[in-house]
């Protein structure tokens, strides 16, 4: 097959759980034998606007306007409107003007399309302006789709609900749980003698970082729980000015370091007050580490395997759900272990799309 995968952003220019799903998936199908391109959004004058890695194509248009983090590219809708040697386009988030740009481009195209749903709502923007998008132009984008993947059951019930009518694949993401194991060296980076609470994610108010530094800020002196916050963003300024000692920022840390990372951690908490369905927490899972998570409908049914999930923003919950977790860590690791290998397997993920996919062409 020949796939162009169009993506707003990719892995490594761009961390984060949604470009390395992107760059994962294309570099695997590359594997697989299929013609991968990913067309993507980029202003870096160090990157060329065309280049061959990992298997895969890429291609770079500069962003020509940005509104709440969305950047729309003129050069993308240009590549878009005159692409025809493609078996089958898969556009990735409904959130991002790249994929509506698919959608308008299978509008008046034969070239058939697929969309990932990597999250129904953005953390750029207040949820009451993504639910007049979604009832609109969303429902518009999703419904130009030959096939939309949802992660969940429950997130595909949620697509629905706003009028989607295109035909819904639930496919699991997925983690390599041969490289995220409980088994294996634990990284130099983290130094402590108690329990370690870990965040993974950007430093952005729709991860809410700020409930996971005040929750473990107010942990027992007894616990001496200490939390470890991986990623960078522009809230780090703010957080440090309010974290305690026994809070401590690494930045962003190398993706292939973050096995290590999972593996000396006994907690991962992720306040989110949107998602889809998180890598770091499969990551977790896999890594034998428990989950404190924000209680999201679609998310609810996975973190509850291992860990526990709290109500958005209700920080003394928080503290509550992490000293529950760090009790029964190892029965909790154990169970998330397990959850991952036999349910969300990465070569599974890929191998579930690729199939879906295939029926289009």
């Amino acid at each position: 097959m020949r796939i162009l995968r169009v993506a707003q952003k990719l892995y490594p220019e761009v961390t984060g759980g949604g470009p390395y799903h992107v760059h994962a998936m294309s570099r695997d199908q590359a594997a697989m034998g299929h013609d991968v391109t990913v067309l993507t959004v980029s202003d870096d004058s160090t990157l060329p606007r065309r280049e061959q890695r990992d298997g895969y194509t890429v291609v770079r248009r500069s962003r020509t306007v940005s509104l709440l983090g969305n950047d729309l590219s003129a050069g993308v809708a240009a590549f878009l409107r005159t692409a025809k040697a493609f078996d089958v386009i898969h556009a990735h988030s409904h959130l991002y003007a790249s994929t509506n740009l698919a959608a308008v481009k299978r509008q008046f195209s034969e070239i058939p399309l697929a969309i990932t749903n990597h999250g129904l709502y953005s953390q750029n923007a207040p949820e009451w302006l993504f639910d007049l998008y979604l009832r609109t132009a969303g429902r518009w984008t999703f419904n130009r789709a030959d096939v939309v993947f949802c992660y969940t059951d429950e997130d595909r019930r949620r697509v629905r609900e706003f009028g989607v009518d295109s035909p819904i694949e639930v496919v699991a993401n997925g983690v390599d749980t041969d490289r995220f194991t409980p088994d294996g060296p634990a990284t130099k980076r983290l130094d402590h003698d108690g329990p370690v609470v870990l965040f993974v994610g950007r430093l952005v108010e729709g991860k809410r970082p700020q409930d996971a530094v005040e929750a473990v800020s107010h942990l027992s002196d007894e616990l001496n729980a200490k939390l470890y916050v991986v990623g960078d963003g522009p809230m780090r300024p703010e957080l440090e000015a309010m974290a305690s000692g026994n809070v401590a920022f690494l930045g962003q840390v190398p993706y292939d370091e973050m096995p290590a990372v999972y593996r000396s951690g006994d907690a991962l908490v992720l306040p989110s007050r949107a998602e889809g369905l998180p890598r770091t927490v499969l990551e977790a899972f896999a890594s034998g580490v428990p989950v404190v998570s924000s209680h999201l409908e679609h998310t609810v049914p996975v973190v509850q395997q291992a860990g526990e999930t709290v109500p958005v923003g209700d920080v003394g919950r928080y503290r509550w759900a992490l000293e529950r977790v760090l009790a029964e860590r190892e029965r909790l690791g154990s169970q998330g272990r397990r959850a991952a290998v036999d349910n969300f397997q990465w070569r599974e993920t890929v191998a579930a799309t690729t199939a879906r996919i295939k029926i289009l062409v």
